[in-house]
Parts: C-alpha cells; sequence; structure tokens
C-alpha cells in the first residue's frame, strides 16, 4: 500500500505575525528555512518515489530542500495550491476573529459551512485535493511512498480525504510549524 508522507513547510513572516496567508505566496522565512532542516533531519532512510509540491513559494522552498537531501526532483502540482481565503488573506487572525466573531467560531467549528469574502469554500478545495490524490495513488500504486509537501489548512483537507475522517478546526493546527506525518489512504478516496 502506497504511503504518503505529509510535509507541511516552515514559518513565514505572515506565520509568525499571526496573518491569514491563504494562498498568498510568501516564502520561507530564516526560522521556516530552519525548520525545514530539522524535519530533513528526520527524514534519514527515507526513500519517497516523488514529491509534490503546492505551488505556493514556502511549499516549493521546502519541497526543494526536502528533494535535495532525498534526491528526488519535486513537482508542483496547482491544484495543491491553498485554500483561498478571499479578503481574509493578509488580514491578522485576530481582526478576523474581533471583526466577525460568530463567522469565526463557525469556521472553526464547521470549516466546510463558511466561505471567506470572495474566498473559496472547503468544498470546492475538498474536489482539487481529492482529484490530484486520486491521480497520485493510481500513478504510484506499486510505489511505497511519496511526498506530498502542503501548507495549513490544505494539509487539514488531504488528512480528511486520506482518511476519511471529519474536517478539523483548520487554525486550531499551528500553521508554520514544519513537521510531517506518514498517512496511509484508505481506499477508495471519496468524492466531495
Amino acid at each position: 500500500m502506497l504511503r504518503i508522507l505529509l510535509i507541511t513547510p516552515g514559518a513565514t513572516e505572515y506565520d509568525q505575525q499571526g496573518r491569514v496567508q491563504g494562498n498568498l505566496d510568501i516564502p520561507l522565512s530564516a526560522d521556516g528555512r530552519e525548520q525545514v532542516a530539522k524535519v530533513i533531519e528526520q527524514l534519514e532512510g527515507f526513500e519517497p518515489e516523488a514529491i509534490y509540491s503546492s505551488p505556493c513559494e514556502s511549499c516549493e522552498q521546502t519541497a526543494k530542500q526536502v528533494g535535495a537531501a532525498l534526491d528526488v526532483r519535486p513537482k508542483t502540482l496547482d491544484k495543491l495550491a491553498n485554500l483561498d481565503h478571499g479578503l481574509w488573506q493578509g488580514m491578522l487572525i485576530e481582526d478576523v476573529k474581533t471583526k466577525q466573531p460568530k463567522v469565526f467560531r463557525q469556521w472553526r467549528e464547521q470549516p466546510e459551512t463558511v466561505c471567506p469574502p470572495q474566498g473559496e469554500t472547503v468544498l470546492a478545495a475538498k474536489n482539487r485535493v481529492s482529484e490530484v490524490l486520486r491521480k497520485v495513488l493510481k500513478k504510484h500504486k506499486s510505489h511505497d511512498s511519496v511526498v506530498v509537501v502542503a501548507p495549513e489548512p490544505l494539509a487539514s483537507v488531504v488528512r480528511h480525504v486520506l482518511r476519511h475522517d471529519e474536517l478539523t478546526d483548520f487554525w486550531g493546527r499551528r500553521p508554520g510549524q514544519a513537521g510531517w506525518e506518514v498517512l496511509e489512504p484508505m481506499v477508495p478516496l471519496k468524492d466531495a
């Protein structure tokens, strides 16, 4: 069974400031690069068939560092773009919480029921992620493992699609903390 190593990128300036990053293209900060280096140390002996990355700069930088260490060239997949948080992007999370407390609470408790102003629904992101993961699983079904580099909250959507579990509090997971976990997908992947 194919295993997916899900890696979240290191911190960006926006993460450190507590801002909603969404699909904005923000590079890793110095701390973020150090976080990725620590993750790489933990991956010694891991030999993935492929590395797939979200198109944001922090994920691409993370994927390049991981790829260089594991001797695998990363590939960027546009359908792994982070959720578009519309007008919330760039705002401090605290400001969203203060200015729109009911919507913020609903976003935390039931993220699939909220669409940020001029943003993307979780269902739309889930459909994108399901499609790309089905293709990855089909392409690599006879291999042991692949890497997927995705930022939060998209990484939570990836977990949800692969595990068939409930969507959880996107902002409860701390973005900007490079990390990794191994996921064994339940098959077949459900459609949204």
